[in-house]
């Protein structure tokens, strides 16, 4: 996850930082070869040095088990979803010998397997913040959403630099190695601003992630976070579409998910354009974005090689 921590006031860091500056400032203001940015990252790492975040206790990632077949389904190449049909109940028959004048138990008719267009919101616009200030918030911005969504907090500026400003009271090392906002931070924030019940699960599947993220929103009317770009982005989920509902048929295929990205407007030199609050992002969209956990700084042993998600488990009302 990207970092968003306070400030350290201490004079070792600001004499380095300022050594830096002044044998750099030449290449940095015109960013030559990268050098702006690779001086941001040096800082970085300095700081991660004098000040490196603690290594507080954090809720465990809870793993999901795998539905039967998802793990095949999860590599197909196809993106047309069943057509929905309805399943027919059969008449029960009646046993040898058994009166059918007999009264017997009625059967409960199988529901219709009927395909189901859900989101939580007919103006998804009304619902989004991007993320401010260097373009590196986009879990503060996330968890702000979710906020607002609950009826937590405003979608302001302000508003979205205190909740950045708390991550001191969040961060992990076991969360994020590099220090700052990772998925149980996200937890933290969000119960800490009134909105418990969130837990970090992982999955072996992405469409298992994503089923799993559908019966949830369905269960509590409240988004999911997915963690998209193999961990590194933070994307709000506030609705589905599948061949069937989730909460009544175990095998029920999402086609895909309706997205809040803090990412908008921006465009990504790696990931590309971002798309408009209330997207809706196909398979074969997910399949680009939403990624294994794999972070560079260092191992996850919960999360790496897994789908990522925060997931409501207490219902919005």
């Amino acid at each position: 996850m990207t970092r968003s921590r306070p400030r350290v006031r201490r004079r070792t860091v600001t004499a380095v930082l300022l050594a830096l500056v002044l044998l750099a400032a030449g290449a940095v203001w015109s960013n030559a070869l990268g050098a702006k940015d690779k001086l941001r990252e040096v800082a970085s790492r300095i700081e991660l040095l004098v000040d490196p975040p603690p290594d507080r206790p954090i809720a465990a990632t809870v793993l999901v088990t795998p539905r039967p077949g998802e793990a095949a389904d999860d590599e197909d190449t196809s993106d047309a979803s069943p057509e929905p049909s309805a399943v027919a109940t059969a008449p029960a028959s009646t046993a040898p010998g058994e009166d059918p004048a007999d009264p017997t138990p009625t059967a409960k008719p199988t529901p219709a397997r009927v395909s189901v267009d859900v989101n939580l919101f007919k103006h998804p616009e009304n619902h989004f913040i991007s993320e401010q200030f260097d373009h590196t918030w986009c879990a503060v911005a996330g968890t702000q959403m979710v906020l607002n969504m609950w009826g937590k907090a405003p979608l302001t500026v302000a508003f979205q630099k205190q909740l950045a400003s708390g991550i001191g009271q969040w961060e992990s090392r076991r969360d994020s190695h590099n220090g700052g906002w990772g998925p149980s931070a996200m937890v933290a924030a969000l119960a800490a601003y009134g909105v418990p019940g969130y837990e970090v699960r992982a999955y072996e599947s992405r469409w298992d992630a994503l089923f799993d993220a559908a019966k949830a929103i369905e269960k509590t009317h409240a988004p999911v976070l997915l963690l998209a770009w193999r961990g590194a982005h933070t994307w709000v989920m506030t609705g589905f579409r599948a061949d069937a509902d989730p909460l009544q048929f175990d095998d029920a295929r999402i086609s895909g998910a309706y997205i809040n990205d803090p990412w908008f407007p921006l465009i990504s030199s790696i990931w590309g354009p971002s798309d408009p609050p209330g997207s809706f992002v196909d398979r074969p969209g997910m399949r680009v974005n939403y990624l294994p956990w794999k972070r560079p700084e260092g191992s996850y042993p919960d999360r790496d090689g897994l789908f990522i998600a925060v997931v409501p488990t207490k219902a919005n009302r």
